[in-house]
């Protein structure tokens, strides 16, 4: 499996914020998104080729029960099922981060942090325009992901329109998503940015019941890797 970083760290987005997690980012995706913040991982995918038991050797440097699978896309990943399974018989709780466009196929996972990708993230490369805008949205597979395990939604926020065509999103999806597991996250990489755009995004949540997406990490060590 080709692997970017290992990393121990706090949980930067989501319903786990804060909480020590090992980080566990697979090399690879399916999509290219326009303002993509690990094109290490995607656009030029990079990493060390590492077996099921060199993954677990390096997560047991760390004393965290909390681990994550991210990428790129952690589910196209040669292996993932196998390391997931892994990590599990070890006793670790997993979150896996995935744009819910590959089946979960019964993976081990505690905690689906599903980020379906919206519009703006389609890229100008004429390479990948055609296959990203064909290939990021699958309203039956998310349903999968929900239907099976804990999840929370989580949609980059850029303004304009985004939430409006979220919420097309969520009713196509054949399955019920409580409007607290949607959460709204500010697309940026520095803080600046997010403090910019958070004030319309606290009123969006407070206005349709869904949950405020900070980015933690990018507020305490900046837009850096291992973090």
């Amino acid at each position: 499996m080709l692997i970017s970083e290992i990393f121990h760290s706090v949980q930067g987005e989501g319903r786990l914020v804060g909480i020590p997690s090992v980080f566990i980012r697979t090399s690879g995706c399916n999509l290219r998104c326009r303002w993509c913040d690990t094109p290490y991982a995607s656009w030029t995918p990079e990493g060390r080729q590492m077996t099921t038991t060199e993954i677990l050797a390096e997560v047991e440097r760390f004393p965290s029960r909390h681990c994550v699978l991210t990428g790129g896309e952690p589910m196209v990943a040669p292996g993932i099922h196998e390391l997931a399974d892994a990590l599990r018989s070890h006793g670790k709780h997993l979150t896996i981060e995935t744009a819910g466009t590959i089946a979960p196929a019964g993976i081990a996972c505690d905690l689906a942090s599903l980020s379906p990708k919206l519009a703006h993230s389609t890229p100008d490369d004429p390479a990948w325009a055609a296959r990203h805008e064909a290939a990021r949205l699958r309203p039956a597979i998310l349903a999968e992901w929900i239907q099976s395990y804990p999840h929370q939604l989580k949609f980059v926020i850029s303004g304009g329109d985004d939430l409006a065509e979220a919420h097309r999103l969520l009713a196509q999806i054949p399955a019920a998503v409580a409007a607290d597991a949607v959460l709204l996250m500010p697309e940026g990489i520095d803080e600046s940015t997010l403090v910019a755009r958070q004030s319309t995004l606290v009123r969006l949540c407070l206005q349709h019941g869904h949950r405020y997406c900070d980015r933690l990490h990018i507020r305490l060590f900046g837009h850096t890797r291992g973090t």
